[in-house]
C-alpha cells in the first residue's frame, strides 16, 4: 500500500505526462518528479519521439540535489537504447536512490527489464503506484504496442433523437459553441482523425484544430474514399497545415484516378483491399496508420463510417455529444449498418463519464463489445 506523498508525487507525474497528449506517439505519455526529503524538486514530461524521456528531463532541472532522492515516474524507466540512451544508466549516474513507478512497460519485449535492472544496481524500486490511473492515460500506447493497431474513438454530436443532421444529405450542426470548443482540445490530443467520403462531400470540412492563442496541434487527417470520388477542391486538401491528408481507396482504383492528386499539396493517397462489405478494409486502414506512428484516430463520422467501425468491433472509446434538442424524422441518424440482434449483443461503454458543455452533454465511456 502506499502512502499518501507516494500518491501525491504520482498524481502530479501524470499531471506533467498529461502535458504531451497528441504528441509523443508513437511513445507513450510519461511523465517524472523528482523528490528529496517531501519537497518537489524537479519534474519533466516526455515532449515528442526521438527527444529525451520525462526522466532524462527532470533528472536535468534536479542537477546534484537527485543524488539520494526518490524518482517517480509514470512508466518503467527504458532499459534499452532506441533513439534516446537507455534512462536506467541515467537515473544510476544521477545518484536517485528509489524509484517509484506507476506502471511496467507493456511492451512484452521489454516489460520489467527497467525495474530489474535497477534493482541489481542498489535501487529501491516500487512499482503498480495509481496503476490503473497510468494505465488509462496510456490506452493507445499499450494497444499500439501489443496489437499494432491505434487507439480508435468514435465521436458524434447529435440531437436527443439521435440525429446528426436535420435533412439526409445536408450538412449537420446539432451542438453548441462549448461542445466545438472541447472536440477541438480533442484533436489537439489525437494524432488523427478519419472521416468517409459523404462527410467531405456534404460538409467540407478542414478538419484541423483551432484553439485560442494558436496552441492547437493538427493532427494527420484520414478520407476513406473506395472509389476514390472527392473533388481535389475539397477544403481539407488545401490547408495550410503541417499536418499530411491520408487518401485510402480501394486497389481497382485506376493510375489515372489517383493521379488527380499528385499535385496537393501533403496529400497521400494508398490504395488498400476491399473487405466483402466492398468498402476498404478497415483493419488495413488502421495497421497502415499505426505502421506510420499514429496511436490515436478520431473517427468523426459520417454514419456508415461509424456503424462500420462499431460492426467490426474496432472502436475503442465514444465521445458522444448530445444537444438538447428534437431534429426530428428527416435527418440522418447517428449510426446506420450496425446490426444487433437482441439485448445480449448489445455494445456498451464502461467506465463511463458525463460533462456539461453549456446546455450540452458529452458522454465519454470505453466500448465494451459482447462476448
Amino acid at each position: 500500500m502506499s502512502d499518501e506523498w507516494d500518491l501525491r508525487c504520482m498524481r502530479l507525474a501524470l499531471k506533467e505526462a498529461r502535458k504531451g497528449l497528441g504528441r509523443t506517439s508513437p511513445n507513450p505519455c510519461v511523465g517524472a518528479v523528482v523528490v528529496r526529503e517531501q519537497e518537489i524538486i524537479a519534474t519533466g514530461y516526455h515532449k515528442k519521439a526521438g527527444t529525451p524521456h520525462a526522466e532524462i528531463h527532470a533528472l536535468h532541472k534536479a542537477g546534484a540535489l537527485a543524488c539520494g532522492a526518490t524518482l517517480f515516474v509514470t512508466l518503467e524507466p527504458c532499459n534499452h537504447t532506441g533513439r534516446t540512451p537507455p534512462c536506467t544508466r541515467a537515473i544510476i549516474a544521477s545518484g536517485i536512490r528509489r524509484v517509484v513507478v506507476g506502471m511496467n512497460d507493456p511492451n512484452p519485449l521489454v516489460k520489467g527489464g527497467g525495474n530489474q535492472y535497477l534493482q541489481s544496481q542498489g535501487i529501491e524500486v516500487v512499482s503498480g503506484v495509481l496503476e490503473d490511473e497510468c494505465r488509462a492515460l496510456n490506452r493507445p500506447f499499450i494497444k499500439y504496442i501489443t496489437q499494432g493497431l491505434p487507439w480508435v474513438i468514435m465521436k458524434a454530436g447529435m440531437s436527443l433523437d439521435g440525429r446528426i443532421s436535420y435533412q439526409s444529405g445536408q450538412r449537420g450542426g446539432m451542438t453548441s459553441a462549448d461542445s466545438l470548443r472541447k472536440l477541438h482540445c480533442l484533436r489537439d490530443q489525437v494524432d488523427a482523425i478519419l472521416v468517409g467520403k459523404n462527410t467531405v462531400i456534404i460538409d467540407d470540412p478542414a478538419l484541423t484544430t483551432r484553439l485560442s492563442q494558436k496552441r492547437g496541434k493538427d493532427p494527420v487527417r484520414v478520407v476513406l474514399d473506395t472509389h476514390l470520388h472527392i473533388p481535389t477542391t475539397v477544403k481539407l486538401l488545401h490547408q495550410t497545415s503541417s499536418a499530411p491528408t491520408l487518401i485510402f481507396c480501394g486497389t481497382e482504383v485506376s493510375a489515372e484516378c489517383v493521379a488527380r492528386f499528385s499535385n496537393a499539396d501533403k496529400v497521400v493517397v494508398h490504395q488498400v483491399a476491399c473487405g466483402p462489405d466492398g468498402r476498404v478494409d478497415l483493419r488495413q486502414v488502421l495497421k497502415t496508420l499505426a505502421s506510420q506512428g499514429i496511436n490515436t484516430v478520431l473517427v468523426e463520422g459520417g454514419a456508415a463510417i461509424h456503424g462500420a467501425f462499431l460492426q467490426q468491433q474496432l472502436v475503442d472509446q465514444v465521445n458522444v455529444f448530445i444537444a438538447p434538442l428534437f431534429a426530428g424524422s428527416s435527418g440522418t441518424a447517428v449510426i446506420t449498418g450496425l446490426d444487433i440482434a437482441n439485448a445480449e449483443n448489445t455494445i456498451r461503454l464502461d467506465d463511463v463519464c458525463y460533462h456539461r458543455l453549456g446546455q450540452d452533454r458529452m458522454v465519454d465511456g470505453i466500448v465494451v463489445y459482447p462476448h
